[in-house]
């Protein structure tokens, strides 16, 4: 069975983390949430989602593929150094990394931009070009294993490419 990283965070977008949860195990794979250690974290909203995995217990080698949610939890996710050696290890085997809306941040400090095409939240634009990628505004942009979205209402496409590319 294909295993899946959904990362969580505090103050994540509640859609970005729980659809493709659901829409990945609605599928057929695994999904697990894992944070960065604090077992509970609330959404923008409040909405609460407990950690499944900490990320100082997750390998890459167990995951098919991570996806990266935005919210604000983005900003708490890159300040973690497991967190960014989960995501160069995994586009180093490449594996599927799939971020939408904020999520950009985490790519952009873990250093797996440069030459790649990618789209984000547009406030994050300039953080996504000055890491070296090309910015698309599109609802969602494949590049090889990276696969990237813009906000909420690009979920439906961002999940079609997420299964085809674990496929």
């Amino acid at each position: 069975m294909k295993r899946i990283a959904v990362l969580v965070e505090e103050a994540y977008q509640v859609l970005e983390v729980w659809y493709p949860y659901l829409r990945l195990r609605e599928e057929g794979f695994q999904t697990v949430l894992v944070g960065t250690g604090k077992k509970a974290y609330k959404s923008k909203d409040g909405y609460p989602a407990e950690e499944e995995l900490a990320i100082k217990d997750a390998d890459p080698a167990d995951f098919d593929a991570v996806v990266i949610p935005g919210g604000w939890a983005p900003d708490f996710l890159r300040r973690s150094p497991e967190v960014l050696n989960l995501i160069r290890d995994m586009d180093k085997q490449g594996k599927v990394i799939a971020s939408i809306c904020h999520g950009g941040w985490v790519l952009a400090s873990a250093g797996i931009l440069r030459g790649r095409t990618v789209t984000s939240f547009s406030a994050i634009k300039d953080d996504v070009v000055n890491a070296g990628a090309k910015f698309l505004d599109q609802e969602v942009v494949v590049d090889k294993n990276l696969i990237t979205s813009r906000n909420p209402c690009d979920l439906p496409a961002f999940c079609r490419e997420i299964i085809k590319g674990i496929k």
